[in-house]
């Protein structure tokens, strides 16, 4: 944790004093940080318990505290600590020079003093040239949400769970999900491409790296058989028109900390060919997933998906995930 901005009242009738966010704030703000997935748990029961402990919310908030280069701010109202907000940088050139607020990262008794303790950390992170700020804030607040938007933050991503359950629909006629073979590996890896292609179009427009399909064609021969990963093949008429791969959650880089129920399945990854698209291959293949997950014995399943994504964030919600985090994002000219 390195050095932070000065300290800051803000005027008026509100009493708030903000400043720097240091080590003696951190079991104040774990319990404040307890409070709220103790409240986001009662709109979300399947994320993990184990967080509405202060203890093991503190665990969490230290340990981004003591990342490289975090910054943030804690909000005092009659001596008494409302709210904080804690950012990091991500090394990845993808975000550009960017600040993440992780899921760890903010907690506050009153929805409106998050827009202050953004004004005073965002002063920082800006005079650091960091101007391409991320924010990962509980689906389910949509007081919370809002203060954000009124910060000039726009939705990106969604992070979402449903109960390990069978859906208890059949397949659409014409169409058959397997589990991949090695035969399959060549198709595979053409639909490894199509998904970050399918992305950078319009409306997504991700900047994303698009690899090539030698690439995934070696990925795929080495990892084929790591049995930490399942693979489902959608076929219609003798043809591989799409993929799906479910694993434990664990194996994922993303839906870390307060984001990540326990015991969970995963729905790592989903596409299909664009001339298959549209006869229901996308969601037949994530209820493939779904029912691999039950049959593994996991509690629920997670996904995630670019909100901007027309035809992920209409297929998973439709096979019953609900919002567990939104992953908000500004960018600073």
């Amino acid at each position: 944790m390195s050095a932070a901005p000065m300290v800051r009242t803000v005027p008026a009738m509100s009493r708030l004093e903000l400043r720097p966010l240091a080590a003696a704030d951190l079991p104040a703000c774990g319990t404040l940080l307890a409070d709220r997935h103790r409240r986001h748990r009662v709109a979300q029961p399947l994320l993990s318990a184990r967080f509405e402990d202060p203890a093991v919310a503190l665990a969490e908030l230290t340990a981004a505290y003591e990342t490289p280069d975090s910054s943030g701010v804690v909000a005092y109202r009659a001596g008494v600590p409302v709210g904080f907000v804690l950012g990091a940088p991500k090394p990845s050139p993808l975000w550009g020079p960017n600040i993440w607020v992780e899921a760890a990262g903010l907690a506050v008794t009153d929805a409106e003093v998050m827009r202050d303790l953004y004004a005073v950390a965002a002063t920082r992170w800006v005079d650091e040239g960091r101007t391409a700020h991320y924010v990962v804030v509980p689906a389910h607040d949509a007081g919370l949400v809002r203060a954000w938007f009124r910060l000039g933050f726009g939705q990106q991503h969604a992070h979402a769970i449903r109960p390990a359950a069978r859906l208890g629909t059949g397949t659409p006629a014409g169409l058959s999900v397997r589990r991949a073979t090695r035969a399959d590996i060549p198709v595979l890896a053409q639909l490894d491409v199509e998904l970050p292609l399918h992305q950078g179009l319009s409306p997504t427009f991700s900047a994303g790296r698009v690899g090539t399909v030698e690439e995934s064609l070696a990925e795929w021969a080495a990892d084929f058989d790591d049995p930490a990963y399942t693979t489902f093949v959608a076929e219609s008429n003798g043809r591989v028109i799409g993929a799906a791969v479910g694993c434990a959650l664990e194996q994922s880089s993303g839906h870390l900390s307060l984001a990540r129920p326990d015991h969970a399945g995963f729905l790592g990854f989903a596409a299909v060919f664009p001339d298959a698209r549209g006869i229901g291959a996308g969601r037949a293949l994530g209820a493939a997933v779904i029912d691999w997950a039950v049959s593994t014995g996991f509690d629920s399943v997670v996904t995630d998906w670019r909100v901007t994504n027309l035809l992920s964030s209409r297929t998973w919600p439709a096979l019953g995930f609900a919002e567990t985090f939104l992953r908000l994002h500004r960018l600073i000219r």
